[in-house]
């Protein structure tokens, strides 16, 4: 499964930067991210960008700790459900477990867990750690903390942090921006934290409210699980492509299904096959024009199109265009 991230966490990030009086466009242009996509509704991106934007962060900051001092700027995660669900539970203990419950809203790649006793602490691990970087394990703690704060009105107190890496910057700017003992170069993370906050009560803790939203939550994990589906075929659809190779047959054996399966399968997350391989062409059709100097008919092989007529009627239908206006036209606006 391709693991990817929630669009908010590079909201954040972006605006964080703006803060810092950071060039945050040069960043995400580096980083290979279109900016005109930062505000889509259900963005997710590839948890295995993150090593690209976080060296390009360095670069054009020229700051070595810019996770950490990123998470210090960034706005406070507000407004998403696993907020909603630690402010509509009984008390802090029970929206803590909960959002857990939640947590790959935020990342794929997370996986987070509570334990009470001897003392409250949280653990937690990338699932692909060869894309996971120091600077975003570092963003993504201050920016927790500083997110437990905000929904305890300042009752989460941060006991001690033990990081798996070396320290990016001096241990006294740790110390100043956790404001409690931190240590590196340990097995696994850990983020300990005073026992008072579990019994801490909402002012806005509402059974209505909460059952409300465990439903959206429900309703978002739907969704990723749809995607991740749409994505599988997509996937196997693109290793058949070149050389017009794909059928339904094809595709719904490489997954293990019989044709059958794979229509009552893309039925329930309310696609075709003909959609997901139109999508498809088009995405790789407009990449390899912008992307590439592949000529036309290459273009036309590596899409799977049977003859070049059938390819200039589709990107007419995408773009109201021929295909070399559209190479025209972008390429000038990268110039």
């Amino acid at each position: 499964m391709k693991l990817t991230d929630s669009g908010t966490l590079i909201r954040l990030a972006y605006q964080g930067l703006l803060d810092m009086k950071i060039d945050a466009d040069d960043i995400l242009f580096r980083a290979g991210f279109d900016k005109s996509k930062l505000y889509e509704i259900n963005l997710r991106t590839p948890f295995s960008a993150q090593p690209l934007f976080w060296n390009s962060a360095i670069e054009v900051s020229g700051d070595p700790a810019i996770g950490l001092h990123l998470g210090e700027s960034m706005p406070i995660y507000k407004g998403q459900i696993l907020e909603y669900l630690i402010l509509s539970s009984s008390n802090f203990e029970e929206g803590l477990r909960r959002v857990l419950k939640y947590q790959r809203l935020i990342s794929d790649a997370l996986h987070a867990s509570f334990i009470k006793n001897p003392e409250p602490h949280l653990v937690s691990h990338f699932s692909d750690y060869t894309n996971a970087t120091s600077h975003l394990a570092e963003a993504m703690v201050v920016a927790l903390i500083r997110s437990l704060r905000s929904v305890t009105n300042g009752e989460f107190v941060a006991t001690k942090v033990i990081f798996n890496h070396e320290p990016n910057a001096d241990e006294t700017e740790y110390e100043r921006i956790f404001r409690c003992p931190v240590e590196f170069k340990a097995k696994s993370f850990k983020l300990s934290f005073d026992k008072k906050v579990l019994s801490y009560k909402s002012i806005y803790a509402e059974p209505e409210l909460l059952e409300l939203h465990l439903k959206t939550a429900d309703k978002s994990i739907e969704l990723l699980t749809k995607n991740d589906f749409i994505n599988q075929i997509r996937s196997t659809m693109a290793g058949l492509l070149e050389g017009n190779r794909i059928t339904l047959e094809k595709v719904a054996a490489s997954n293990n299904m019989t044709s059958r399966q794979l229509r009552y399968q893309l039925r329930l997350v309310g696609k075709t096959f003909k959609e997901i391989l139109d999508d498809l062409k088009h995405e790789l059709a407009t990449r390899l024009l912008i992307k590439t100097n592949e000529s036309i008919n290459e273009i036309i092989y590596l899409t799977g199109f049977s003859e070049p007529s059938t390819f200039y009627r589709a990107f007419d239908r995408w773009e109201k265009m021929t295909p070399i206006a559209y190479r025209n036209k972008n390429k000038s606006n990268l110039a």
